[in-house]
């Protein structure tokens, strides 16, 4: 940025006579306000008003802030560029976009918006390619619902539910559209599944899908260094683990090995990480004893007011010490006076820069909203939950904005993020109890069908004893021959029955004894939910 030698008269002559990267994107209007012209898909805006005495510093600050757009620009760029799953980062791409549209900032904002707008449009080819593979599997998955190759079509529904967790971001509309033609031809297959066969290790597959799926989550999260999130996660991932029943004895004592060296893993490195924080800080502490030290670690606080009062403190204290050796008297003052213009000079132009980085942080965090927003509705639980603590993250490094919007914000942000958490927590406790109603329904199948076949066996046995009474009560003739063969007949017939249906019952008597001991140790062992 260049400026004439004397000072402009006035505002205009001032715009006039400065110069700096992407000018042409920007006006002064007659009232001094410093405006964006509409640029691409960004809308003209109000970016700061100026006066005459500050217009330089302000004017400063806003292209120094456009310094810090860029850059978070070119780190989404190359994040894109060096990305195999460019959709993975399509909120990225929309907060961008949000940010721009509310930075304060000032610079060549027009060739950041055209390359966004390219991403855009890679956005949308790549998401209508994703729709092409999606409903592909949906219509293959209607055609399975029909399917009578039980174990088969059981594995090919996994390996499509892999397939479609691979293909990766669609719109919700349409993802949601095709997800529940998939989800609708899951359930009819596996309704007709359930009528032609009984799998008495089902419980206990499902049961080592769930404790595989909690072991990979305690691998993932052994690496991490968010100590308070990951710590939260392994809580959790430990009272699932205590709420799921058991699986296969060998395949459950090997993956409990594996969770709970991933536990300890995480919180032995966590306890090293917080000895080393406490022995720097005590290190700190101890080498902060002199004024100047002092001095210099106050030079670049922003706290404004009790900084001033602190140097004006500290140089009361400088006043009162007496001498100090001459070799060093000079270099000694020249350090704390140094330090001591050093923060005078910045707070003098804290105000403006004050403003454009309130103004920029809100940008900021209006884009981190508007994403929560849109995954507040989201049912791909996984992403969605990845990128909602994503966005937390996020949300917690950039600092204050404007008090007047500094709630607002806040609640509307947290508001988004307990509306998805709500969501989810209520999804896993339907299926929670869809899987406990059809385990109820299976007794009483059972129990029905027991007394189906003691009913029949009954019928049998008093069939039989007819059979045999008349037998002793066959009136002598031309036909007693003929008739008592054809009575030792229907008594072999009715014993022959009566054998096959006893051994019937007795196999029907001890599965529904087995299910119903199953279910008094599932009660034994979570006595709360029985109390539910």
């Amino acid at each position: 940025m260049t400026q004439e030698a004397n000072q402009p008269s006035s505002l205009t002559q001032w715009w006039e006579s400065v110069s700096f990267s992407g000018k042409e994107n920007y006006r002064l209007n007659d009232d001094g306000h410093l405006e964006q012209n509409n640029v691409g898909s960004l809308k003209g805006r109000s970016i700061s008003p100026l006066s005459e005495t500050t217009a330089d510093i302000t004017l400063k600050a806003l292209t120094d802030k456009f310094a810090e757009v860029e850059a978070k620009w070119k780190e989404l760029e190359n994040e894109w560029n060096t990305s195999e799953e460019k959709l993975k980062l399509v909120g990225k791409v929309e907060r961008m976009k949000d940010y721009l549209q509310h930075t304060a900032a000032v610079g060549a904002i027009n060739v950041i918006e055209k390359s966004l707008a390219a991403l855009e449009a890679e956005v949308n080819t790549l998401v209508e390619a994703n729709h092409k593979l999606k409903l592909e599997l949906a219509q293959e998955a209607e055609t399975l619902a029909k399917s009578e190759q039980w174990k088969e079509t059981t594995q090919h529904f996994k390996d499509l539910a892999e397939k479609w967790k691979k293909i990766g971001y669609l719109d919700k509309h349409r993802n949601d559209e095709l997800w529940n033609r998939i989800e609708a031809a899951k359930n009819a297959f596996f309704d007709r599944k359930r009528q032609n066969q009984e799998d008495v290790n089902k419980e206990m597959l499902q049961n080592l899908d769930l404790k595989l799926e909690m072991v990979e989550k305690a691998e993932a999260l052994a690496a991490s260094e968010n100590w308070k999130e990951a710590t939260e996660a392994f809580h959790n991932l430990m009272e699932q683990w205590k709420q799921t029943g058991r699986t296969m004895h060998d395949k459950n004592e090997e993956l409990w090995h594996r969770f709970i060296t991933a536990k300890n893993t995480f919180f032995e490195k966590k306890k090293g990480h917080f000895d080393t924080i406490q022995a720097e800080q005590e290190t700190n502490m101890a080498a902060k004893l002199s004024l100047i030290e002092k001095a210099e670690a106050l030079q670049n606080s922003t706290d404004w007011g009790n900084t001033a009062q602190a140097f004006t403190e500290l140089m009361d204290q400088w006043k009162s010490i007496g001498r100090v050796p001459a070799d060093k008297a000079d270099e000694l003052w020249n350090k704390f006076i140094g330090a001591k213009e050093a923060f005078f000079k910045a707070k003098k132009a804290h105000s403006e820069n004050l403003k454009v980085s309130l103004q920029d942080n809100y940008a900021q965090k209006l884009a981190l909203l508007k994403r929560a927003e849109s995954l507040q509705h989201s049912n791909q639980w996984r992403e969605a939950t990845d990128e909602m603590m994503e966005l937390m993250e996020t949300w917690k490094k950039i600092g204050p904005v404007p008090r007047e919007f500094n709630n607002e914000i806040w609640e509307k942000f947290n508001a988004a993020r307990k509306k998805f958490f709500q969501r989810k927590d209520a999804n896993r406790e339907h299926r929670k109890q869809l899987a406990e109603k059809h385990k109820h329904q299976r007794v009483q199948q059972t129990y029905d069908f027991v007394q189906k076949l003691e009913d029949e066996l009954r019928e049998e046995q008093e069939r039989l004893a007819d059979f045999k009474e008349g037998i002793l009560n066959i009136t002598p003739g031309r036909k007693e021959a003929e008739l008592r063969t054809h009575l030792e007949k229907l008594i072999a017939q009715t014993e022959h029955k009566i054998e096959h249906k006893t051994e019937k019952l007795a196999e029907a008597r001890k599965q529904l004894q087995e299910l119903e001991e199953k279910a008094q140790q599932e009660t034994a062992a979570n006595p709360q939910q029985e109390a539910e």
